[in-house]
């Protein structure tokens, strides 16, 4: 079982840059594929990001040259840095995690743990 706790959301002006944070525990978190997705307001839950163990990342392309994610395997910690916010980006945002070895996928079945979202709201 891998617990997932996010930070970092918030209200933010269009343009602004918000950071946020999922602290993982429970397994060997290098061993784990992470990743964020969002889901705004009458919309289906979307892929944003993730990261393999060895560093290899994927973006949705709407957020791609915004939108950076990294992790720390020593701290458990996998972070969304987000520039260039625009209201479109308004949305809860997920952490998730999985152990399997199979290719990355951005549909929301693939993935088996998820945190509990955090709210990040750009305004106008």
């Amino acid at each position: 079982q891998v617990q997932l706790v996010e930070s970092g959301g918030g209200l933010v002006q269009a343009g602004g840059s918000l950071r946020l944070s999922c602290a993982a525990s429970g397994r060997t978190f290098s061993n784990y594929v992470m990743g964020w997705f969002r889901q705004s307001p009458g919309k289906e839950r979307e892929f944003v990001a993730a990261i393999t163990w060895s560093g290899d990342s994927t973006y949705y392309v709407a957020v791609s040259g915004r939108f950076s994610i990294s992790r720390d395997n020593a701290k458990n910690t996998v972070t969304l840095q987000m520039n260039s916010l625009k209201p479109e980006d308004t949305a809860v945002y997920y952490c998730v995690a999985d152990g399997k070895k199979t290719t990355v996928a951005a549909t929301t079945s693939w993935w088996g743990y998820w945190g509990q979202g955090t709210q990040v709201t750009v305004s106008s």
